[in-house]
């Protein structure tokens, strides 16, 4: 179930000549409603203003969106103190061609979604990914940001139909890894921790960036470099990461497992210590 804002209103459709809908043009955070509030609003609205400048779309105000995202939880007929908020940035209505014509004003809409609470099995005994055939095209224009265009994620997600496979990672043309459909990835090597850089595609999500800054005011270590599937599969650990789950250990990928989650477990409690009360196992 799911409610759907504009500025402050209730909305049930859109116009059809936006160009979200024409394109893909524009942008989108999905954020961890907790007690109410947004976690990590910081983060997502200063990811949302890097795209925004990227895509040469005129960002939101900050105090006005805010508001708009208050107005939208108040609203809603369900209960909205642990939900998912989305919100979409749109480079507004225009003329048929690629071309923007100007002048109509980015659209925002602001979407509220029940939370899909992950089984605490998860958190304690890790899940089951894939590898997806589809490779992420590469195109550091756009790597990091969460664009609407997601046709890559669609198509790798209908690779597989199998409810015991919790995600699917994803590679670039080269054969690196780089994310999941809907998650970040990090691995362990020796006690060492590596994830993918985000500077050829794949999105930089907001739990990842939280992470690193926190594994850093830990004094842990943590190497942002190229990732092959090889050297993946070789690490004595894998852990995901996303703004509404926190972290996941990883149990197997494919014909690959992994018993030991000591690291990870670790990180977890890092997390949970830091405004991700999900990971306290």
């Amino acid at each position: 179930m799911s409610e759907w804002f504009a500025k402050g209103r209730s909305i049930d459709s859109v116009d059809i000549r936006d160009r979200a809908v024409q394109y893909g043009d524009g942008l989108f955070e999905t954020i961890a409603i907790r007690d109410g509030q947004p976690r990590f609003w910081p983060l997502h609205i200063k990811r949302l203003q890097l795209g925004c400048h990227r895509l040469g779309i005129a960002a939101p105000d900050e105090a006005e969106l805010a508001a708009d995202l208050d107005a939208a939880l108040h609203q809603c007929a369900f209960d909205t103190t642990h939900c998912a908020a989305k919100i979409v940035v749109t480079a507004g209505t225009g003329q048929r061609g690629y071309r923007r014509s100007g002048g109509a004003g980015p659209s925002v809409w602001i979407g509220v979604f029940r939370a899909q609470k992950i089984p605490a099995s998860a958190y304690k005994d890790g899940i089951d990914v894939r590898l997806c055939h589809l490779r992420l095209a590469k195109q550091p224009q756009l790597a990091g940001l969460k664009t609407l265009n997601r046709l890559e994620q669609v198509m790798a997600c209908a690779e597989w139909d199998d409810s015991n496979i919790f995600e699917g990672l994803m590679l670039d043309p080269d054969d690196r890894l780089i994310c999941g459909t809907m998650s970040n990835v990090f691995i362990v090597t020796a006690n060492s921790l590596k994830t993918p850089a985000i500077t050829r595609c794949g999105v930089a999500g907001i739990m990842r960036q939280h992470l690193l800054a926190i594994i850093a005011d830990a004094g842990i270590d943590c190497e942002v470099a190229d990732i092959s599937v090889g050297q993946s599969l070789a690490a004595d650990e894998m852990f995901l990461t996303n703004s509404q789950f926190g972290v996941l250990p990883v149990r197997r990928c494919g014909q690959h497992t992994w018993s030991q989650h000591a690291v990870s477990r670790r990180i977890m409690a890092l997390a949970a210590q830091n405004d991700v009360p999900e990971c306290r196992i």
